[in-house]
Protein backbone atom coordinates (compact mmCIF):
# COMPACT_ATOMS: atom_id res chain seq x y z
CA UNK A 1 0.00 0.00 0.00
CA UNK A 2 2.94 2.49 1.19
CA UNK A 3 4.83 1.63 -2.29
CA UNK A 4 0.98 2.40 -4.28
CA UNK A 5 0.89 5.78 -2.30
CA UNK A 6 4.89 6.81 -3.30
CA UNK A 7 3.76 5.61 -7.16
CA UNK A 8 1.15 7.87 -7.36
CA UNK A 9 2.67 10.74 -5.33
CA UNK A 10 5.24 10.51 -8.06
CA UNK A 11 2.58 10.26 -10.84
CA UNK A 12 0.88 13.20 -9.22
CA UNK A 13 3.65 15.11 -9.26
CA UNK A 14 5.05 14.60 -12.36
CA UNK A 15 1.75 15.91 -14.18
CA UNK A 16 1.54 18.71 -11.62
CA UNK A 17 4.78 20.01 -13.15
CA UNK A 18 3.49 19.05 -16.72
CA UNK A 19 0.05 21.26 -15.66
CA UNK A 20 2.14 24.16 -14.95
CA UNK A 21 4.71 24.06 -18.32
CA UNK A 22 0.93 23.95 -20.57
CA UNK A 23 -0.33 26.79 -18.28
CA UNK A 24 2.64 28.84 -18.70
CA UNK A 25 2.84 28.19 -22.55
CA UNK A 26 -1.10 28.82 -22.95
CA UNK A 27 -0.57 32.16 -21.40
CA UNK A 28 1.98 32.96 -23.78
CA UNK A 29 -0.34 32.24 -26.60
CA UNK A 30 -2.73 34.45 -24.90
CA UNK A 31 -0.36 37.81 -24.89
CA UNK A 32 0.63 39.59 -27.77
CA UNK A 33 3.79 37.54 -28.61
CA UNK A 34 5.31 37.09 -31.70
CA UNK A 35 5.63 33.36 -33.37
CA UNK A 36 9.13 33.28 -32.49
CA UNK A 37 8.49 34.20 -29.05
CA UNK A 38 6.00 31.35 -28.71
CA UNK A 39 8.28 28.29 -30.18
CA UNK A 40 10.99 29.56 -28.02
CA UNK A 41 9.02 29.21 -24.70
CA UNK A 42 7.44 25.98 -25.86
CA UNK A 43 10.97 24.52 -26.63
CA UNK A 44 12.34 25.48 -23.95
CA UNK A 45 9.97 24.22 -21.62
CA UNK A 46 10.24 20.80 -23.57
CA UNK A 47 13.70 20.87 -23.38
CA UNK A 48 13.61 21.33 -19.72
CA UNK A 49 11.35 18.09 -19.25
CA UNK A 50 12.89 16.17 -21.56
CA UNK A 51 17.17 17.27 -20.96
CA UNK A 52 17.77 16.22 -24.91
CA UNK A 53 21.57 16.92 -25.51
CA UNK A 54 20.45 18.20 -28.91
CA UNK A 55 17.31 19.51 -29.85
CA UNK A 56 15.82 20.87 -33.24
CA UNK A 57 12.73 22.52 -34.21
CA UNK A 58 12.40 22.66 -37.73
CA UNK A 59 9.39 24.24 -40.33
CA UNK A 60 8.39 23.81 -43.66
CA UNK A 61 8.37 25.67 -46.42
CA UNK A 62 5.47 24.11 -48.60
CA UNK A 63 6.69 25.61 -51.86
CA UNK A 64 10.11 24.06 -51.60
CA UNK A 65 9.08 21.20 -50.16
CA UNK A 66 12.24 21.35 -47.94
CA UNK A 67 12.66 21.91 -43.97
CA UNK A 68 14.72 24.65 -42.64
CA UNK A 69 15.71 24.86 -38.83
CA UNK A 70 13.83 27.48 -36.79
CA UNK A 71 15.82 27.19 -34.06
CA UNK A 72 18.01 24.38 -31.98
CA UNK A 73 20.19 23.74 -29.50
CA UNK A 74 23.19 22.01 -31.06
CA UNK A 75 26.93 23.11 -31.28
CA UNK A 76 26.32 24.08 -35.03
CA UNK A 77 22.92 25.90 -34.82
CA UNK A 78 24.59 28.86 -36.33
CA UNK A 79 25.51 26.82 -38.87
CA UNK A 80 21.76 25.52 -39.47
CA UNK A 81 20.32 28.66 -40.06
CA UNK A 82 21.16 28.68 -43.76
CA UNK A 83 20.98 24.74 -43.98
CA UNK A 84 17.43 22.80 -45.72
CA UNK A 85 16.48 19.44 -45.71
CA UNK A 86 14.88 17.60 -48.60
CA UNK A 87 11.82 16.00 -47.73
CA UNK A 88 12.91 13.11 -48.68
CA UNK A 89 15.94 11.02 -47.39
CA UNK A 90 16.11 12.72 -44.09
CA UNK A 91 14.34 11.68 -40.73
CA UNK A 92 12.87 14.59 -40.37
CA UNK A 93 11.37 14.46 -43.15
CA UNK A 94 10.07 11.47 -43.78
CA UNK A 95 8.03 12.50 -40.16
CA UNK A 96 6.61 15.80 -41.91
CA UNK A 97 5.63 13.67 -45.27
CA UNK A 98 3.94 10.98 -43.36
CA UNK A 99 2.76 13.11 -40.12
CA UNK A 100 3.61 10.21 -38.05
CA UNK A 101 5.85 10.54 -34.50
CA UNK A 102 8.65 8.50 -34.70
CA UNK A 103 10.29 7.50 -31.13
CA UNK A 104 13.38 5.39 -31.23
CA UNK A 105 13.83 5.04 -27.25
CA UNK A 106 17.67 3.06 -28.18
CA UNK A 107 19.24 3.46 -31.75
CA UNK A 108 21.70 0.39 -30.41
CA UNK A 109 18.67 -2.14 -30.04
CA UNK A 110 16.78 -0.78 -32.96
CA UNK A 111 16.33 -2.37 -36.38
CA UNK A 112 14.16 0.37 -38.52
CA UNK A 113 16.56 2.06 -41.16
CA UNK A 114 17.03 4.72 -37.87
CA UNK A 115 18.66 2.44 -35.64
CA UNK A 116 21.00 1.48 -38.91
CA UNK A 117 21.70 4.75 -39.64
CA UNK A 118 22.89 5.57 -36.02
CA UNK A 119 25.00 2.75 -35.86
CA UNK A 120 26.69 3.50 -38.83
CA UNK A 121 27.84 7.00 -37.83
CA UNK A 122 28.92 6.50 -34.35
CA UNK A 123 30.00 10.05 -34.42
CA UNK A 124 26.86 11.82 -34.16
CA UNK A 125 26.57 10.06 -31.26
CA UNK A 126 22.80 9.19 -31.72
CA UNK A 127 21.35 7.03 -28.57
CA UNK A 128 17.45 7.86 -28.80
CA UNK A 129 15.46 9.91 -31.23
CA UNK A 130 12.07 11.54 -30.99
CA UNK A 131 11.15 13.35 -34.14
CA UNK A 132 7.32 14.46 -34.00
CA UNK A 133 4.92 16.50 -36.39
CA UNK A 134 3.60 19.82 -35.62
CA UNK A 135 0.37 19.06 -37.23
CA UNK A 136 -2.53 21.35 -38.03
CA UNK A 137 -5.84 20.69 -40.23
CA UNK A 138 -4.58 17.43 -41.30
CA UNK A 139 -1.12 19.59 -42.84
CA UNK A 140 2.47 18.71 -41.46
CA UNK A 141 3.22 22.68 -40.52
CA UNK A 142 6.82 21.70 -38.92
CA UNK A 143 8.94 19.40 -36.94
CA UNK A 144 10.39 19.22 -33.51
CA UNK A 145 13.21 16.16 -33.10
CA UNK A 146 15.20 15.69 -29.84
CA UNK A 147 18.11 13.47 -29.83
CA UNK A 148 19.13 11.72 -26.24
CA UNK A 149 17.03 12.04 -24.14
CA UNK A 150 16.93 10.87 -20.85
CA UNK A 151 13.31 9.87 -20.49
CA UNK A 152 11.29 6.75 -21.16
CA UNK A 153 10.19 8.28 -24.66
CA UNK A 154 8.05 5.04 -25.39
CA UNK A 155 5.85 5.38 -22.37
CA UNK A 156 2.58 6.63 -23.39
CA UNK A 157 2.28 9.48 -20.66
CA UNK A 158 5.50 10.94 -22.23
CA UNK A 159 4.73 10.92 -26.04
CA UNK A 160 1.11 12.64 -25.46
CA UNK A 161 2.73 15.20 -23.16
CA UNK A 162 5.09 16.03 -26.35
CA UNK A 163 1.79 15.80 -28.74
CA UNK A 164 0.25 18.17 -26.32
CA UNK A 165 2.94 21.03 -26.78
CA UNK A 166 3.27 20.38 -30.43
CA UNK A 167 -0.24 21.19 -30.77
CA UNK A 168 0.57 24.61 -29.12
CA UNK A 169 3.27 25.11 -30.96
CA UNK A 170 1.00 24.17 -34.25
CA UNK A 171 -1.75 27.03 -32.37
CA UNK A 172 1.45 29.61 -32.35
CA UNK A 173 2.38 29.16 -35.88
CA UNK A 174 -1.16 29.06 -37.54
CA UNK A 175 -2.02 32.19 -35.41
CA UNK A 176 1.43 33.74 -36.94
CA UNK A 177 0.41 32.83 -40.70
CA UNK A 178 -3.14 34.43 -39.93
CA UNK A 179 -1.54 37.55 -38.99
CA UNK A 180 1.00 37.37 -41.49
CA UNK A 181 -1.62 37.51 -44.23
CA UNK A 182 -3.68 39.99 -42.81
CA UNK A 183 -1.21 42.50 -42.94
CA UNK A 184 -0.30 41.67 -46.65
CA UNK A 185 -3.99 41.88 -47.50
CA UNK A 186 -3.71 45.09 -45.79
CA UNK A 187 -0.81 46.76 -47.85
CA UNK A 188 -1.76 44.47 -51.22
CA UNK A 189 -3.50 45.49 -54.10
CA UNK A 190 -6.13 43.01 -55.32
CA UNK A 191 -5.63 43.08 -58.78
CA UNK A 192 -1.93 43.28 -59.44
CA UNK A 193 -0.28 41.82 -56.61
CA UNK A 194 1.67 44.58 -55.67
CA UNK A 195 1.91 46.48 -52.60
CA UNK A 196 -0.98 49.58 -52.33
CA UNK A 197 -0.37 53.18 -51.92
CA UNK A 198 -1.17 53.55 -48.59
CA UNK A 199 1.79 51.20 -47.92
CA UNK A 200 4.00 53.41 -50.98
CA UNK A 201 3.53 56.24 -48.22
CA UNK A 202 4.68 53.63 -45.18
CA UNK A 203 7.92 53.01 -47.03
CA UNK A 204 8.33 56.57 -48.19
CA UNK A 205 8.18 57.62 -44.97
CA UNK A 206 10.95 55.12 -43.67
CA UNK A 207 13.24 56.13 -46.67
CA UNK A 208 12.64 59.90 -45.95
CA UNK A 209 13.59 59.28 -42.26
CA UNK A 210 16.57 57.32 -43.29
CA UNK A 211 19.51 55.74 -41.17
CA UNK A 212 20.01 58.77 -38.72
CA UNK A 213 24.08 57.95 -39.25
CA UNK A 214 24.13 58.56 -42.95
CA UNK A 215 24.06 61.75 -44.08
CA UNK A 216 24.41 60.64 -47.57
CA UNK A 217 21.27 58.58 -47.80
CA UNK A 218 19.39 58.77 -51.21
CA UNK A 219 16.82 56.84 -53.17
CA UNK A 220 14.67 57.26 -56.56
CA UNK A 221 11.17 57.23 -57.02
CA UNK A 222 9.89 56.14 -60.42
CA UNK A 223 5.84 56.84 -61.25
CA UNK A 224 4.48 54.90 -64.66
CA UNK A 225 1.26 56.02 -66.46
CA UNK A 226 0.52 53.31 -69.14
CA UNK A 227 -0.73 54.90 -72.76
CA UNK A 228 -3.86 54.60 -74.11
CA UNK A 229 -4.85 51.96 -71.76
CA UNK A 230 -8.53 53.02 -71.73
CA UNK A 231 -8.70 51.94 -75.50
CA UNK A 232 -7.93 48.26 -74.05
CA UNK A 233 -10.87 48.53 -71.53
CA UNK A 234 -13.05 50.07 -74.21
CA UNK A 235 -12.03 47.71 -76.99
CA UNK A 236 -11.60 43.96 -75.06
CA UNK A 237 -13.47 44.70 -71.65
CA UNK A 238 -12.76 45.83 -68.11
CA UNK A 239 -11.64 41.92 -67.12
CA UNK A 240 -9.10 41.50 -70.01
CA UNK A 241 -7.50 45.57 -68.86
CA UNK A 242 -7.50 43.82 -64.79
CA UNK A 243 -5.37 41.26 -66.46
CA UNK A 244 -3.20 43.49 -68.36
CA UNK A 245 -2.57 45.31 -65.16
CA UNK A 246 -1.73 41.93 -63.74
CA UNK A 247 0.80 41.31 -66.18
CA UNK A 248 2.35 44.63 -66.25
CA UNK A 249 3.06 44.15 -62.53
CA UNK A 250 4.37 41.15 -62.95
CA UNK A 251 6.46 42.38 -65.35
CA UNK A 252 7.64 45.43 -63.22
CA UNK A 253 8.69 42.78 -60.33
CA UNK A 254 10.65 40.60 -63.08
CA UNK A 255 12.98 43.39 -64.10
CA UNK A 256 13.26 45.83 -61.03
CA UNK A 257 14.09 42.65 -58.71
CA UNK A 258 13.43 42.18 -55.10
CA UNK A 259 15.58 44.99 -54.01
CA UNK A 260 12.58 47.62 -55.20
CA UNK A 261 9.64 47.72 -54.47
CA UNK A 262 6.74 47.82 -56.80
CA UNK A 263 3.46 49.49 -55.89
CA UNK A 264 -0.27 49.85 -57.75
CA UNK A 265 -0.74 53.33 -57.32
CA UNK A 266 -4.08 54.00 -59.09
CA UNK A 267 -5.92 52.75 -61.91
CA UNK A 268 -2.71 52.34 -64.50
CA UNK A 269 -0.37 53.99 -62.24
CA UNK A 270 2.44 52.27 -61.20
CA UNK A 271 5.16 53.11 -59.04
CA UNK A 272 8.11 52.05 -58.27
CA UNK A 273 10.93 52.95 -54.97
CA UNK A 274 14.34 52.33 -55.65
CA UNK A 275 15.98 52.51 -52.01
CA UNK A 276 19.82 53.62 -52.07
CA UNK A 277 19.68 54.81 -56.22
CA UNK A 278 20.64 57.97 -57.17
CA UNK A 279 20.06 59.28 -60.24
CA UNK A 280 22.40 57.79 -62.73
CA UNK A 281 21.93 54.43 -61.46
CA UNK A 282 17.89 55.22 -61.27
CA UNK A 283 17.93 55.82 -64.71
CA UNK A 284 19.58 52.75 -65.67
CA UNK A 285 17.01 50.84 -64.22
CA UNK A 286 13.80 52.82 -65.89
CA UNK A 287 15.71 52.65 -69.10
CA UNK A 288 15.31 49.02 -68.77
CA UNK A 289 12.17 48.85 -67.52
CA UNK A 290 11.21 51.43 -70.38
CA UNK A 291 12.49 48.84 -72.79
CA UNK A 292 11.05 45.77 -71.64
CA UNK A 293 7.69 46.94 -71.44
CA UNK A 294 7.67 48.46 -75.06
CA UNK A 295 8.92 44.67 -76.18
CA UNK A 296 6.74 42.53 -74.09
CA UNK A 297 3.59 41.13 -75.88
CA UNK A 298 0.82 41.05 -73.12
CA UNK A 299 -2.16 38.44 -72.59
CA UNK A 300 -0.56 36.07 -75.56
CA UNK A 301 -2.26 33.10 -73.49
CA UNK A 302 -5.69 34.79 -74.28
CA UNK A 303 -4.25 35.14 -77.93
CA UNK A 304 -4.76 39.18 -78.03
CA UNK A 305 -0.70 39.95 -77.82
CA UNK A 306 -1.13 43.17 -77.07
CA UNK A 307 1.63 45.89 -77.02
CA UNK A 308 2.04 48.82 -74.50
CA UNK A 309 4.36 52.13 -74.03
CA UNK A 310 4.49 53.74 -70.56
CA UNK A 311 5.44 57.24 -69.77
CA UNK A 312 7.62 57.62 -67.12
CA UNK A 313 8.85 59.91 -64.61
CA UNK A 314 11.84 59.77 -62.00
CA UNK A 315 12.85 61.92 -58.87
CA UNK A 316 15.81 61.84 -56.55
CA UNK A 317 15.92 62.32 -52.87
CA UNK A 318 16.89 64.69 -51.57
CA UNK A 319 17.96 66.83 -54.74
CA UNK A 320 14.64 66.94 -55.82
CA UNK A 321 12.43 67.08 -52.69
CA UNK A 322 13.37 65.98 -48.70
CA UNK A 323 9.69 65.26 -47.95
CA UNK A 324 7.52 62.36 -48.87
CA UNK A 325 5.02 65.09 -50.62
CA UNK A 326 7.71 66.96 -52.47
CA UNK A 327 9.40 63.43 -53.84
CA UNK A 328 5.99 62.19 -54.92
CA UNK A 329 5.06 65.91 -56.41
CA UNK A 330 8.32 65.88 -58.46
CA UNK A 331 8.64 62.49 -59.74
CA UNK A 332 4.70 62.79 -60.53
CA UNK A 333 5.32 65.95 -62.32
CA UNK A 334 8.35 64.63 -64.66
CA UNK A 335 5.73 61.67 -65.58
CA UNK A 336 3.00 64.06 -66.95
CA UNK A 337 5.49 66.05 -68.87
CA UNK A 338 6.74 62.82 -70.50
CA UNK A 339 2.96 62.26 -70.98
CA UNK A 340 3.34 65.28 -73.56
CA UNK A 341 4.52 63.25 -75.61
CA UNK A 342 3.76 59.35 -74.51
CA UNK A 343 6.56 57.11 -75.23
CA UNK A 344 9.11 58.67 -73.10
CA UNK A 345 10.86 58.71 -69.84
CA UNK A 346 11.15 62.16 -68.31
CA UNK A 347 13.89 62.87 -65.47
CA UNK A 348 13.86 65.52 -62.47
CA UNK A 349 16.66 68.11 -63.76
CA UNK A 350 16.99 66.62 -66.86
CA UNK A 351 13.47 66.39 -69.30
CA UNK A 352 12.88 64.06 -71.56
CA UNK A 353 15.05 61.22 -72.09
CA UNK A 354 14.12 58.70 -74.65
CA UNK A 355 11.62 58.29 -76.92
CA UNK A 356 13.42 58.30 -80.32
CA UNK A 357 14.33 61.66 -81.67
CA UNK A 358 13.89 63.98 -78.85
CA UNK A 359 16.47 65.69 -77.15
CA UNK A 360 17.73 65.97 -73.78
CA UNK A 361 16.96 69.07 -71.68
CA UNK A 362 19.96 69.91 -69.72
CA UNK A 363 19.15 70.71 -65.91
CA UNK A 364 19.01 74.30 -64.43
CA UNK A 365 23.14 75.56 -63.99
CA UNK A 366 24.73 73.58 -66.47
CA UNK A 367 25.70 74.75 -69.85
CA UNK A 368 26.74 70.93 -71.23
CA UNK A 369 24.97 70.66 -74.57
CA UNK A 370 23.24 66.98 -75.24
CA UNK A 371 21.88 66.35 -78.86
CA UNK A 372 19.53 63.50 -78.84
CA UNK A 373 18.72 61.01 -76.97
CA UNK A 374 22.40 60.09 -76.10
CA UNK A 375 22.03 58.32 -72.84
CA UNK A 376 25.45 58.14 -72.39
CA UNK A 377 26.30 61.65 -72.31
CA UNK A 378 24.10 62.29 -69.84
CA UNK A 379 25.33 60.14 -67.39
CA UNK A 380 28.38 62.10 -67.80
CA UNK A 381 26.57 64.67 -67.06
CA UNK A 382 25.52 63.30 -63.99
CA UNK A 383 28.83 61.95 -62.83
CA UNK A 384 30.21 65.35 -63.62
Amino acid sequence: MAEKRRQFAVIESEQMSHLTVFHDVARALTQALEEDEILHIIMEKMAGHFTPENWFLLLVDEQAQQLYYHSAANENSENLKVERLSMKGSLAGYVALTGTPLFVPDTALDSTEWGVFARAHPELNIHSIACIPITSGGKTLGVIQLLNSKLDLMSEYSQSFIRMLCDYAAIAIQNAKSVKLIHELTITDDCTSLFNARHLYTMLDEQVAGPATNSSHQFSLLFVDLDHFKEVNDVHGHLVGSRLLAEVGSLMKRVLGPDNACFRYGGDEFVALLPNLGKKAAIDVTMQLWEQLRDARFLSGAGLNLSLAGSFGVATFPEDGTTVQAIIRAAETQMYAAKTTRDNVSVAGFGLVAGGNLGIQAPAGRSATMAGADLAAMRRAISA
